[in-house]
Formats: structure tokens, C-alpha cells, sequence
């Protein structure tokens, strides 16, 4: 059984920030936890426009708080986002997400990330192996 208290993750190596600082993923779940899905609590800060395409990775997210809205970049379409809505990448959709408000999503990741992973060029995250911790 796997136990882990978020209060915990904060400030340590499962808390990540990418350099431009919209967002941050605590990393609840990891590859080596050999769930066979990686699960985050992620925070969209205000303001923010991140465009994305996990091209490696299907992605699921569930927005418990917060305003936004995500765009599909092949069609255009626009959905807002709100506490309790969830939306699913199934098609390795290329997209934008917009922040209102701080949101706060939960994020489920399959295959798992290990855990330092942030965004590359496209926007994707690289397929990577397991450091252990």
C-alpha cells in the first residue's frame, strides 16, 4: 500500500516548476511506483497560456478548483474549465490551456512520468526511465 500526504511533497523533490514558472506539479504517483499510470496535483497559476502536446503520453484531467479554458489546436474549439469538469487527452490532442484563476487539477499521466520531467519544445514530456526515487 502506498500512502503519501501532499503537506509532505511540497518543497521536495516531487514539488516541480518549469523555468517559466506557470505552473506547478506535485507528483503524487511515479513510474516506480509500478501503478502503470503516474497521478499529479498541479497548479495553473493565474494568467497563464501553456501550449501542449504529449505526443508520448495520454493524459487525463480533473479540475477541482479554478477558471480557464482549453483550446484544441487542430479544430479551434474552446471548452472552459471549472471546478468539476474533466477532460481527457485521448488522441494525443495538441492544446492550449488558459488560466483565469489559480486552478487546481488532478492529473493522471499514462505511461508514468518519473517524476522530473517538464516540458520540452512541442510541449510534450520526453519518455524517460525511472531514477529510483
Amino acid at each position: 500500500m502506498i500512502i503519501r500526504n501532499l503537506r509532505e511533497i511540497r518543497g521536495s523533490d516531487h514539488e516541480v516548476r518549469p523555468e517559466d514558472g506557470q505552473w506547478t506539479s506535485r507528483r503524487l504517483l511515479l513510474k516506480h511506483d509500478d501503478m502503470g499510470f503516474s497521478m499529479h496535483d498541479t497548479l495553473i497559476h493565474a494568467g497563464s497560456e501553456i501550449r501542449m502536446w504529449y505526443k508520448n503520453h495520454l493524459e487525463a484531467v480533473y479540475c477541482v478548483s479554478g477558471e480557464g479554458e482549453i483550446e484544441d489546436i487542430e479544430t479551434g474549439e474552446k471548452y472552459l474549465i471549472s471546478d468539476g469538469i474533466l477532460y481527457a487527452l485521448d488522441k494525443n490532442d495538441k492544446h492550449i490551456l488558459r488560466a483565469v484563476s489559480e486552478m487546481r487539477m488532478i492529473c493522471v499521466f499514462n505511461p508514468p512520468l518519473t517524476g522530473r520531467e517538464v516540458h520540452d519544445a512541442d510541449g510534450a514530456y520526453p519518455l524517460m526511465e525511472s531514477t529510483g526515487s
